[in-house]
């Protein structure tokens, strides 16, 4: 019998989703994988029986290394929510009937809070039913919101990108002399990690950001008039990064005082958008001074013009790390990073259970933010500039970066 594996990605693209892929290809392939397969789509493609064999379309070294340096999900993504085994075991004996009939050995699944749950779903099922088929997650979210492992891949991409583009947008906020403010708009429904990021732009060449508004802290819009008020009293030129899922005392998200349309998808999330836009509104309105507002959206998830090279690095020792754990009869575990040093920087990585992780949220801590909420302090400095370290040079032709993709997705 055959001893193969699969792998999937799932959920939001980000800068360096493929950099886990190649390294979990490359680790199963140096560990005697006899076939390696991947699902198009998660788990969608899985059911619909869409696979690739990778080792057909990554025939080269230089395939691989343009992997590394594709934004977005090479495999295609998906957002699945798989029921429980109890509720609907048709799903579960399909997956198993496909998996086996692939003869499948060792299933890695990259993605971020949901994909979690997924794999501990899928992992208790196989142990409950007595299964040899090893299942392990690997991380990646740019909302850095997984628990036990100190950070997620794909965010020191995501906050670099951050960084980079609040510094311009200060720049060009400053050219006018009259009163102006520009609100950002930055991801993160339940976890302000990435609006903190905005506070790098902070140095001796630019500003920084005026205020932050963050998820972790109740929204009220008069008190954010208010300060906004008192910021224009002393300069005029204000830039605000707020997050797209800051909320009401009431829970309500502040972008659904809109009138925009809201989508919800399979595990009950809705669409955040317009945030930004609304505040921007209120504040012409109600202060009566020229605003403007910036959606940095999906731009902020695959900038692989812009990917921390410790974040691809990481990337691709974390999906190495879960063909290892995998190969050595780990299951139902998911690759954490560890930090040991800031100054050397230094992180290693360690399987964890897949149940510490799946359905928690990591928030920033409230201690890391400063007295008013609206500024983060050093501690978050020195946790998340490492992870923004050097860069990975795209591979250019014609002026343009070089991507690799999947023609049969």
């Amino acid at each position: 019998m055959a001893k193969n594996a699969i792998i999937g990605q799932s959920g939001g693209p980000t800068s360096v989703i493929n950099s886990s892929l190649a390294g979990v290809f490359q680790a199963c392939e140096n560990r005697g994988a006899d076939n390696i397969y991947g699902m198009c789509n998660g788990l969608h493609g899985l059911l619909d029986k869409n696979i690739v064999d990778l080792k057909r379309t990554l025939l080269s070294s230089l395939e691989i290394e343009l992997l590394k340096r594709t934004p977005s999900a090479y495999l295609g993504s998906c957002r699945y929510k798989l029921p429980h085994y109890e509720k609907d075991t048709y799903i579960y004996d399909k997956i198993f009937q496909i998996l086996n009939e692939l003869e499948i050995e060792w299933f890695f699944y990259i993605g971020g809070n949901d994909s979690m749950d997924t794999i501990c779903k899928l992992s208790d099922y196989a142990k409950e039913n007595n299964s040899s088929i090893k299942f392990m997650g690997v991380p990646k979210t740019i909302d850095n919101d997984l628990m036990i492992t100190d950070h997620t891949p794909g965010y020191g991409s995501a906050a670099k990108y951050i960084g980079v583009v609040m510094k311009e947008i200060v720049r060009d906020a400053t050219v006018y002399d009259t009163p102006y403010v520009t609100v950002v708009e930055i991801m993160g429904r339940n976890a302000g990690w990435l609006t903190a990021a905005a506070t790098l732009s902070k140095s001796d060449d630019c500003e920084g950001v005026d205020m932050l508004c963050l998820p972790e802290v109740p929204f009220d819009t008069d008190k954010f008039l208010t300060k906004t008020e008192a910021l224009l009293n002393n300069q005029k030129s204000i830039v605000i990064a707020v997050s797209e899922g800051v909320k009401l005392t009431d829970g309500r998200y502040v972008c659904e005082l809109s009138d925009d349309t809201r989508f919800t998808d399979a595990f009950g999330h809705k669409n955040l958008t317009g945030t930004a836009r609304y505040l921007s509104n209120q504040i012409m309105k109600k202060l009566g001074t020229k605003a403007r507002s910036v959606e940095l959206s999906t731009l902020q998830r695959c900038a692989g013009h812009v990917t921390s090279r410790t974040d691809i690095t990481e990337a691709y020792q974390v999906g190495g790390a879960a063909a290892k754990a995998a190969f050595e009869g780990h299951t139902g575990e998911m690759i954490a990073l560890k930090r040991i040093s800031n100054d050397p920087y230094q992180c290693t990585t360690q399987p964890h259970d897949i149940h510490k992780v799946a359905n928690f949220e990591k928030k920033i801590p409230l201690e890391w933010i400063n007295e008013t909420y609206t500024d983060m302090l050093p501690v978050f400095h020195q946790y998340a500039r490492p992870l923004i370290q050097a860069e990975l040079t795209p591979i250019y032709i014609n002026g343009l970066p070089r991507h690799i993709y999947l023609k049969e997705l």
